[in-house]
């Protein structure tokens, strides 16, 4: 059984910096999506928007958001915009699911809170 790889490419212009995702972000690849994603952020300068091209993914599953989740986390700690390009239809019914597609999204229609919404999560 071979294991599932995750390719990452970094571009870098004028404050963005995009991180191209290809392959499977889940369970075996979080760790280096994670590790990927911080450089950027920690990088120097920092960027003003760390751009996430998702449209290379085949698949994102629950450990793949939570590495998403840990991103976005650092990137609004140090102000930096955070936004998620082309999420296939899975990851982006993923993020719909679980009220969390408004964090990759800034004041893109569509993609506000549950709360802005109106929905409960109960």
């Amino acid at each position: 059984m071979s294991v599932p790889s995750l390719s990452l490419t970094v571009e870098t212009a004028e404050g963005t910096t995009r991180l191209r995702l290809a392959g499977v972000l889940d369970y075996d690849t979080s760790d280096a999506f994670g590790a990927g994603a911080t450089a950027c952020v920690d990088a120097d300068p920092a960027p003003a928007e760390l751009r996430l091209d998702c449209a290379g993914l085949r698949l994102c599953d629950s450990m793949g958001l939570a590495a998403l989740l840990m991103i976005h986390r650092r990137t609004v700690a140090r102000g930096i915009t955070l936004l998620l390009d082309d999420p296939p239809p899975s990851m982006e019914r993923m993020l719909r699911i679980t009220g969390t597609r408004h964090l990759f999204a800034p004041g893109i229609e569509g993609a506000r809170s549950p709360d802005e919404l109106g929905e409960t999560t109960d």
